[in-house]
């Protein structure tokens, strides 16, 4: 079996912590994993790191090697990378392509298709049931997982289940977020499942269905996975519920025995963290007096929550959310109010992570913007310069080896290098710890895209 990871989402309904140039898929929201290494893990468990192969975008590229690099190798080598957006039905047509052009799959091999953003355990029970949707997926059906509902939730798609079929069901009917009277209804029904968003299929039983349902993508089950690539724009925008499950009466539920999540809003988060006495989920430095049922969670600064209940507070550093539980689908209205105004909080983090490192925007104001820098050991800058500012380096931490010009030197702790307008320059992290720095930039325009690359291992 090949396992296929959706990590292209940009998670906009967790907004401030979740932004489009780093979603919720890389986040760490439990423990020292993100949700991504998570996902992957979890497939670690039945199929190898060779039969795994990951779907983004460019923009996510280094995000997603380097959470794949800490748990193996192997697994950056099945990178698969969309040019544009088109939703989960031609991603996975891809992947399937990219199945059998890369990794030498024949019709008969089962694919299970998952995203990279959900929390589930435990890893037993997840595991239990993949080998189970293979026997079954083997059978000639589309295999979905149904989580039992615990709640009335909107957020959540729904299955019916239909005829029995031993431990599994036959699929009567697909219903997208249904709003909350239905969602009771459907709870009460106790014939409804949550629809998970994990697929199990043979390849050959896929491409039947899409031949069949989509005709609009017939030219790319025929194509080289290049060919696609280059043609990707063409594709509908459609996401495969939509294209083949509420289609196809090949589709079966498998119920999953198991806590699952899809932390796909501030509520859903706020089932996932442990709460106190008062029922509150507490992350950071934060201090209660008379609040119950409330998630707070902060970054750097103290939050001090006093008389409230059922509110959602998410601290970052330059944006703050605050919420009734149970509004926090309409988090996304904020994001696109604020891309409407231009806003670079709806995209950016005050810390920007690239494959060197990172860097944080510590204070900006007119001519000037100071940076705390951190450079991976090993790792490199690109060899570039900037036209409309200077800058000045302090190393607080490690070693840097920089060159300006045609000059090469070593910069250590509590010494200084400075940079003029217009003069290439390259930073690199010669030592075995992180090379930790200030930067002060000063010039008349000190955005990103002043920068002119002459040469970047990283291919950018």
């Amino acid at each position: 079996m090949k396992a296929i990871v959706l990590a292209g989402g940009s998670g906009t309904r967790l907004w401030p912590l979740s932004r489009s140039n780093y979603p919720k898929q890389f986040l760490k929201l439990k423990g020292g994993m993100s949700l991504l290494q998570q996902s992957v893990l979890r497939l670690l468990s039945v199929v190898g790191p060779e039969d795994i192969a990951v779907i983004t975008n460019g923009d996510y590229k280094f995000h997603v090697k380097a959470d794949l690099e800490v748990l193996s190798p192997a697994l950056s080598r099945n990178l698969i990378l969309e040019p544009v957006g088109r939703n989960t039905a031609p991603a996975i047509l891809l992947g399937v392509r990219y199945c059998i052009e890369k990794l030498g799959c024949s019709a008969a091999d089962v694919i299970f298709v998952c995203p990279s953003d959900h929390v589930i355990s435990p890893e037993g029970a997840f595991a239990e049931g993949l080998r189970e949707a293979e026997v079954v997926a083997r059978q000639g059906n589309i295999v979905t997982f149904g989580i039992k509902p615990e709640s009335p939730e909107t957020g959540y798609g729904y299955i019916k289940r239909g005829k029995p079929l031993g431990s599994y069901y036959k699929v009567e009917a697909f219903t997208e977020k249904p709003d909350a009277k239905t969602a009771a209804k459907y709870l009460k029904n106790g014939h409804y499942f949550w629809n998970s968003g994990m697929f199990a299929f043979s390849i050959g039983t896929i491409v039947e269905a899409l031949r069949t349902y989509l005709p609009d993508v017939q030219w790319a089950l025929e194509s080289t996975v290049e060919d696609i690539l280059g043609r990707f724009e063409e594709m509908p925008n459609i996401s495969i519920d939509y294209a083949v499950m509420e289609r196809s009466d090949r589709v079966v539920t498998i119920p999953l025995e198991c806590s699952w999540n899809d932390v796909g809003s501030w509520d859903s988060m706020f089932q996932v963290y442990e709460k106190d006495d008062n029922g509150n989920v507490r992350v950071g430095d934060v201090v209660s007096i008379g609040t119950k049922n409330c998630l707070v969670m902060g970054d750097k600064r103290l939050i001090a929550a006093v008389g409230l209940e059922d509110l959602l507070i998410v601290e970052t550093a330059d944006a703050i959310l605050v919420a009734r539980k149970g509004d926090s689908q309409k988090v996304k209205e904020v994001v696109d109010l604020l891309k409407a105004d231009g806003r670079k909080e709806a995209v950016e983090h005050m810390t920007t992570y690239r494959p060197w490192g990172e860097y944080t925007v510590l204070e900006e104001g007119t001519r000037y913007k100071i940076k705390r820098i951190v450079v991976k050991p090993g790792a490199k800058l690109s060899h570039q310069l900037h036209h409309h500012r200077s800058e000045h380096w302090i190393v607080v931490k490690g070693t840097a080896e920089v060159t300006i010009g045609e000059r090469e030197m070593f910069v250590h702790e509590n010494e200084s290098a400075y940079v003029p307008k217009s003069t290439l320059h390259r930073l690199e992290n010669p030592g075995r710890i992180p090379l930790e720095m200030i930067e002060v930039q000063n010039g008349e325009y000190v955005e990103e895209d002043d920068i002119k690359r002459f040469d970047d291992v990283y291919g950018r």
